[in-house]
């Protein structure tokens, strides 16, 4: 069984900073990636950025590129997303995902296991 769940979410002011994270827990699975996703009311869910596990390379949507940064600890079972510069347009839920398939690691439908999602509001 996988289990992920996200935490930090709140709301900030336009140009804060912000970092999320996602603790793991699994027996047997070993991720191909991990990755962060978000999503409005109304619309599909979005990319943000991805890491591939054996060997740490990220993916990251050219939306937040140079802004959001995707970490891993593997001693405390978390992966983060540091979040800087924050604006209007980030505000949503967002989302930890992992898979252990090869493919698109941009693609929602490549993943399998899902957190619950925590909420990040900016305003400003």
């Amino acid at each position: 069984q996988v289990v992920l769940v996200e935490s930090g979410g709140e709301t900030v002011q336009t140009g804060a900073s912000l970092k999320l994270s996602c603790t793991y827990s699994w027996k047997t699975f070993m991720p191909f990636a991990m990755a962060w996703f978000r999503q409005v009311p109304g619309k599909e869910r979005e990319f943000v950025t991805a890491m591939l596990w054996r060997n740490h390379t990220t993916f990251s949507s050219s939306l937040v590129s140079g802004r959001f940064f995707i970490s891993s600890d593997d001693a405390k079972y978390a992966i983060y997303l540091q979040m800087n510069d924050l604006n209007s347009d980030d505000t949503g839920v967002y989302f930890c995902a992992a898979t252990e398939g090869f493919g698109n690691v941009m693609a929602a439908s490549q993943y399998k296991y899902w957190g619950q999602g925590t909420q990040v509001t900016v305003s400003s």
